[in-house]
C-alpha cells in the first residue's frame, strides 16, 4: 500500500501502564492491525529516559540504550526491552506494516556529572533578551552512561555539546541559562522570541562534533532496527538546517527514502509552510491547524462554520506534506497541550482524514483502544469501518460540497477498476440535514446504503447521477453502493 492510500497509527498514549509491555502487545496485534488496513506504525521513543521504566520517552537520557542496560533504575524502558522492541518490528514487517521511530534529538535529561559553565539568563518569555550578567553555574551536562560502559559508542556528552539548561545546581535555582559563546539558534520558531530552548540540556547543533555523532547514531539505529521512517519530535525548537542534512545523509548512505514527519506545534498554516520551505520539503508535518479546526468545531456548540473546516490547513494548502490527525499524546486530556476533540465530533474528524485523498492520516492509539479519561470508550468499530471504506470505495473523481454553515459533504464517483466503488459523505455540527450530491452518471438507478450503521434507509441515485443524502444532527453518515456491503 502506497503512502497515498496508506494509514499510519500512533501506537501509544501518554498514560499507558508502566509495565514494560507495549512492545509485546504491538507484536501480538500486528496481524490484526494489518488486516484492518494499518500500513505503518509510529512507535514511541524506544531509548532510555531519565525516569527509566516510568519515562514516556521524551526525557531522553541515552539514545543507544533501547532497553538493554541497567540505567536509571531499570533495564527495560516503559515499553519493554531491546529484544522485545526488535521482535515487534520484525513482526510488523512480516505483516507488511512499516515502522516509524520517534526521534527525540532536541534535548537530554538526567546527566551523570555536573560541570561548571559560564552562562547568562534569558527572559522566560523573550529568549532574545538577556536579563543577567554572565556568571558561573553548576549544570548537569556530562553524560558518561556508566551502565552502558562505552558499548556501541564511547562518545561523551559534555557542556560543549549543549547551549543551555534551566537549572543551576549551585544555587538550586531555576531559570533559562544560555551558555557563553553558544547563542540560541536563529533558525527556530519565534515562540518566546526564540524557541531554541525547550527543556533539559539543550543540544547545540552548531557543534560539528555533535552533528557528526548524531549522524553516526542515526546509521547505528537504522542498522539495529531496520526501520522505515521517522517521526521527528519538536522540530520547531531545532535549528532548521539540521534535519535536511541529517536526513539527506541517511537517505544517501542507505539508498532509501525513509518517510519522515515532523512535529511542529503551531496552529498557523503559514508558519508550517515557511518551515517546509526552509527545510526544502525534506519532511512532512503533522497538520496541527486541521486538529485545531476539529477541536474548535467540537467545542463550539454547533456555531462553527463547517464550510471552513479545511481552510488554512496543510490538508488543503499542501496535502503532499500533510500528516492529518485527530488527537495525539500531547492533546489528550491531562496534557500540557490539551485540546482534545470532543467525543461527539471524533467520528466526523476521522471520516474527514480517512475518507479524503488529501494528506496521510494518522490514527491515535487512545481513540482506537480507549483512554482512562474517557472511561475506556473507544472508536475502534467506527475507525475500522472507515478503513474498510477507504480501501474498497475511495476511488474516482472527488466532488466537494463545503457550501453550508453546518451541513457539508463530499463524494467520490468510484471507477471501473474497483467494482462497486464510490462514496458519499455528509456531516453536520448542528441540526440534521440533507444534501443533493453528485456521485456520477454511471451510478444512475443504484441503491446506496449508509455504511457506518446509522440508517436502515436507502438512497436511489437519479438519472443525472445525483443522490439526496442525509445525516442526523451532530453526526456523520457515509453512503456507499449497496452492492459493496455484500
Amino acid at each position: 500500500m502506497s503512502i497515498e492510500k496508506g494509514v499510519m497509527m500512533q501506537y501509544f498514549e501518554w498514560y499507558l501502564p508502566e509495565n514494560s509491555g507495549l512492545w509485546n502487545q504491538l507484536r501480538d496485534n500486528a496481524s490484526s492491525l494489518a488486516k484492518n488496513g494499518i500500513s505503518a506504525v509510529w512507535m514511541p521513543p524506544a531509548y532510555k529516559g531519565q525516569a527509566g521504566a516510568a519515562d514516556v520517552g521524551y526525557g531522553v537520557y541515552d539514545i543507544y540504550d533501547l532497553g538493554e542496560f541497567d540505567q536509571k533504575g531499570s533495564v527495560a524502558t516503559k515499553y519493554g526491552t531491546r529484544e522485545e522492541y526488535l521482535a515487534a518490528i520484525e513482526e510488523l514487517h512480516k505483516n507488511g506494516i512499516q515502522v516509524y521511530a520517534d526521534i527525540v534529538l532536541n534535548h537530554m535529561i538526567g546527566a551523570d556529572i555536573r560541570e561548571t559553565v559560564v552562562a547568562s539568563e534569558s527572559a522566560e518569555y523573550d529568549r532574545n533578551q538577556q536579563v543577567s550578567d554572565e556568571y558561573k553555574i553548576q549544570a548537569w551536562t556530562k553524560f558518561t552512561f556508566p551502565g552502558r560502559k562505552g558499548k556501541y559508542s564511547d562518545f561523551v556528552w559534555d557542556a560543549s555539546c549543549f547551549s543551555g539548561v534551566d537549572w543551576d545546581d549551585k544555587k538550586h535555582r531555576k531559570a533559562i541559562f544560555n551558555f557563553k559563546g553558544d547563542d540560541w539558534s536563529e533558525n527556530t520558531d519565534r515562540e518566546n522570541g526564540n524557541a531554541d530552548y525547550l527543556m533539559g540540556a539543550n543540544i547545540n547543533f552548531s557543534n560539528p562534533e555533535v552533528v557528526n555523532h548524531l549522524k553516526e547514531w542515526g546509521q547505528w539505529y537504522i542498522d539495529t532496527t531496520n526501520l522505515d521512517g521517522f517521526r521527528l519530535d519538536a522540530v520547531k525548537h531545532i535549528d532548521s538546517e539540521f534535519y535536511p542534512d541529517w536526513l539527506a545523509t541517511l537517505r544517501k548512505n542507505n539508498h532509501r527514502e525513509y518517510f519522515s514527519v515532523g512535529e511542529y506545534w503551531n496552529g498557523d498554516v503559514n508558519v508550517l509552510k515557511e518551515y517546509l520551505k526552509a527545510v526544502n520539503g525534506c519532511m512532512s508535518l503533522f497538520d496541527t491547524p486541521l486538529h485545531f479546526n476539529f477541536h474548535h468545531a467540537s467545542t463550539s456548540n454547533g456555531t462553527f462554520d463547517m464550510s471552513k473546516l479545511l481552510d488554512n490547513t496543510l490538508m488543503k494548502d499542501d496535502p503532499e506534506h500533510a500528516v492529518t490527525f485527530v488527537d495525539n499524546h500531547d492533546t489528550q486530556p491531562g496534557q500540557a497541550l490539551e485540546s482534545t476533540v470532543a467525543e461527539w465530533f471524533v467520528p466526523l474528524a476521522y471520516t474527514t482524514i480517512l475518507l479524503r485523498t488529501q494528506g496521510y492520516p494518522c490514527i491515535f492509539y487512545g481513540d482506537y483502544y480507549g483512554l482512562e479519561a474517557r472511561e475506556g470508550r473507544n472508536f475502534q468499530e467506527t475507525i475500522n469501518r472507515l478503513l474498510k471504506i477507504r480501501k474498497n470505495n475511495l476511488y474516482g473523481e472527488q466532488h466537494d460540497y463545503f457550501d453550508h454553515q453546518y451541513v457539508v459533504g463530499w463524494t467520490f464517483s468510484g471507477d471501473a477498476e474497483h467494482k462497486n466503488s464510490g462514496v458519499a459523505v455528509i456531516m453536520s455540527d448542528n441540526a440534521a440535514g440533507e444534501k443533493t450530491m453528485h456521485v456520477g452518471i454511471e451510478h444512475k438507478g443504484e441503491i446506496w446504503k449508509e455504511a457506518l450503521g446509522d440508517y436502515e434507509a436507502e438512497v436511489r441515485i437519479d438519472d443525472n447521477g445525483n443522490g439526496n443524502f442525509y445525516c442526523d444532527g451532530g453526526s456523520v453518515s457515509v453512503w456507499v453502493p449497496a452492492a459493496s456491503l455484500q
